[in-house]
C-alpha cells in the first residue's frame, strides 16, 4: 500500500514514517504544511521551512502546502496537500505522528474520510518515555528547537534527546508535570539522522527567537553531510502546492 507522512522534520512524525517503512508500506511522499502562524494548532512550525532538504536526505518527494495556520482554515490547506500526494504519488493512505492529541487525530482521520483514504496513527496511545526509548534505540539524532513551558528555557535549545535528556525530563515530569516526550507542546524537535535517512544532515547555523522567558525558539540552517550513510542519497523533488 502507497503512504504518504504527515511530515514535520520533527521526532514523532519522522518514527512513524521510520514505522510504515518497518510495517512494510511504501513511503510514496511526505506532506508538509508550513504555518506562517507559529500559534498553529494543527502544525510544527520550528524550522519547518528544511522538511525539503531532509526529505532529500532520505530519497522521499515531499509535497509543501503554505497555510496561515488559522485555526480549523488551516485544514483546508491540509486537505489540499492531500489531495495532491494522492493524484501525483497515488498514495491510498496517511501516516500521522499523532500520540494524545484528540484535535489532530480526528481532523487528519475526517479530511481521509472523504478522500476515501486511510489513516494510520502508528503512535497513537504510545507511552512517552518508551517513544522516547525507541528514537534513542533505533539512532535518531534528533534535537530540540523550540521550548514553550516552564521550567524550560533557551539553555535546553540545540539539546540532542538522549539517555541524558531522558532522565532530566523525567525528572521534569516528577516536579512540574512536564510530559517527557514533549506531548503537551512543551518543546518541538527536528531529525538530523536515522534510519530511514539515506544521508545525514549536519548544522551551518541558527538564529534564536525569544518570545517570553520560557517561550523560544531556533530556526536552523542545515546541509546534507559528505559522510556517506546507507548508500548514496537520491535526489529528491519537492512539490509546491498554491
Amino acid at each position: 500500500m502507497k503512504l504518504g507522512v504527515l511530515f514535520s522534520g520533527g521526532k514523532d512524525s519522522t518514527l512513524a514514517a521510520w514505522l510504515a517503512l518497518k510495517e512494510g508500506y511504501e513511503v510514496s511522499c511526505l506532506i508538509s504544511i508550513a504555518s506562517s502562524n507559529k500559534e498553529s494548532f494543527m502544525f510544527h512550525t520550528p524550522s519547518i521551512s528544511k522538511v525539503g532538504i531532509q526529505a532529500e536526505a532520505m530519497g522521499i518527494p515531499v509535497v509543501v502546502q503554505e497555510t496561515k495556520g488559522e485555526k480549523e482554515v488551516e485544514l483546508l490547506d491540509l486537505k489540499k496537500a492531500i489531495v495532491r500526494a494522492k493524484k501525483d504519488f497515488g498514495i491510498e493512505g496517511v501516516v500521522t505522528g499523532a500520540v494524545f492529541s484528540v484535535y489532530q487525530a480526528s481532523r487528519v482521520e475526517k479530511i481521509c474520510n472523504d478522500l476515501d483514504l486511510e489513516v494510520f496513527n502508528l503512535l497513537w496511545q504510545k507511552n512517552e518515555e518508551e517513544l522516547i526509548k525507541d528514537l534513542i534505540k533505533e539512532k535518531f539524532d534528533v534535537r530540540v528547537v523550540g521550548v514553550f513551558a516552564y521550567p524550560l528555557n533557551e539553555k535546553w535549545l540545540g539539546r540532542r534527546v538522549d539517555l541524558e535528556f531522558l532522565e532530566e525530563m523525567k525528572a521534569l515530569k516528577e516536579k512540574w508535570g512536564i510530559n517527557v516526550a514533549g506531548e503537551g507542546g512543551e518543546y518541538e524537535s527536528f531529525v538530523f539522522w536515522g534510519p530511514i535517512f539515506k544521508k545525514k544532515l549536519e548544522i551551518v547555523g541558527y538564529k534564536d527567537f525569544f518570545e517570553g522567558e520560557n517561550s523560544c525558539r531556533r530556526e536552523l540552517e542545515v546541509k546534507i553531510s559528505s559522510e556517506k550513510k546507507n548508500g548514496v542519497c537520491k535526489k529528491a523533488s519537492e512539490v509546491k502546492v498554491k
